[in-house]
C-alpha cells in the first residue's frame, strides 16, 4: 500500500484504509471517498495562495463558503469554465457545474447559488475562530464550519458567521450530510436551539502555500487536501 500523495497522475487505485479516526473517515465520506472507493488521481497541485473560507455575492445576498464546498462550483467567466476559486476579488461568473449530486445542490441553493445564477467573488476571509454560547456552555469553530448553520433574523436565514458579537438567534437549519449534523448535535448545534455569537478570534499565522489532491470518482471530480489525502492508503 502506499499512501494518496504518492500516487502518479493518472494512475487508478482504490482505498484501503483510512487513518484518523471517526472525524477524518466522516469529512472523507462527505466527498464520496470511504474504504473500498476506486478513484483516480488526476494531478497533484499547489494549493491557491489564500486558503480557508470565501464570500460570495449571489442575487444580492452575500454567503461564505467552505473552501472544501468551493472547489466543488465550477463557472463560466467571459466564455471559459474554471473552478470557482480561480476568481478573485470583483470578478464575476456564472454558475455552470456543481459537483456532488443532489445533496450538494441542494445545500448551495440554501445559500441562493445555483446554476446558471450569478455570483460575484468577494474576498477570500481569514479562517478565525468563532466562538458561539448555546445553553450557557462556549463553544468553538472555524468560520468554514460555521457557515453550514443558519439561523433565523427578521423572518430570513442567515449563516451564523453573520450574527454581531452579543446577538442571538435561533438555529433554523443544519446544511451538509449526515456526519456534520451529527458533529454538530454533539457540540448542541441543532435546529430550534439558541446560539449566541460570543466573539471572534484570530487565528495564529500559518504557511498559506501547500498542495491538494485532484481525484476522479466516477464523472465526479473531488479535491482532497494534503493533510487529508496523507491518512488515506490505496493501492
Amino acid at each position: 500500500m502506499k499512501l494518496l500523495t504518492e500516487v502518479e497522475p493518472e494512475v487508478g487505485v482504490a482505498v484501503k484504509k483510512i487513518d484518523g479516526g471517526s472525524e477524518v473517515k466522516g469529512y472523507l465520506e462527505e466527498l464520496g471517498i470511504s474504504e473500498g472507493t476506486e478513484l483516480t488521481v488526476v494531478a497533484t497541485e499547489p494549493v491557491h495562495v489564500h486558503a480557508g473560507p470565501i464570500a460570495l455575492k449571489a442575487a444580492g445576498r452575500e454567503a461564505v463558503i467552505a473552501r472544501g464546498w468551493a472547489d466543488k462550483v465550477y463557472v463560466d467567466k467571459e466564455g471559459e469554465t474554471l473552478p470557482l476559486l480561480r476568481l478573485e476579488t470583483g470578478e464575476k461568473g456564472t454558475v455552470k457545474t456543481i459537483e456532488g449530486g443532489k445533496v450538494f445542490e441542494g445545500n448551495f441553493s440554501e445559500l441562493d447559488i445555483e446554476k446558471e445564477k450569478e455570483i460575484e467573488f468577494l474576498r477570500h476571509l481569514p479562517d478565525e475562530t468563532l466562538v458561539f454560547k448555546i445553553d450557557d456552555r462556549e463553544i468553538s469553530m472555524g468560520e468554514g464550519q460555521a457557515s453550514k448553520a443558519l439561523v433565523e433574523r427578521e423572518g430570513k436565514n442567515i449563516q451564523i458567521n453573520y450574527l454581531e458579537e452579543g446577538e442571538k438567534a435561533k438555529i433554523s437549519k443544519i446544511i451538509g450530510g449526515t456526519s456534520l449534523k451529527e458533529k454538530f448535535e454533539q457540540m448542541g448545534v441543532v435546529e430550534g436551539k439558541e446560539i449566541t455569537l460570543v466573539r471572534k478570534e484570530m487565528p495564529a499565522p500559518v504557511p498559506k502555500r501547500g498542495t491538494y489532491v485532484l481525484a476522479r470518482i466516477g464523472e465526479q471530480l473531488v479535491t482532497i487536501g494534503h493533510g487529508l489525502a496523507e491518512k488515506v492508503w490505496v493501492e
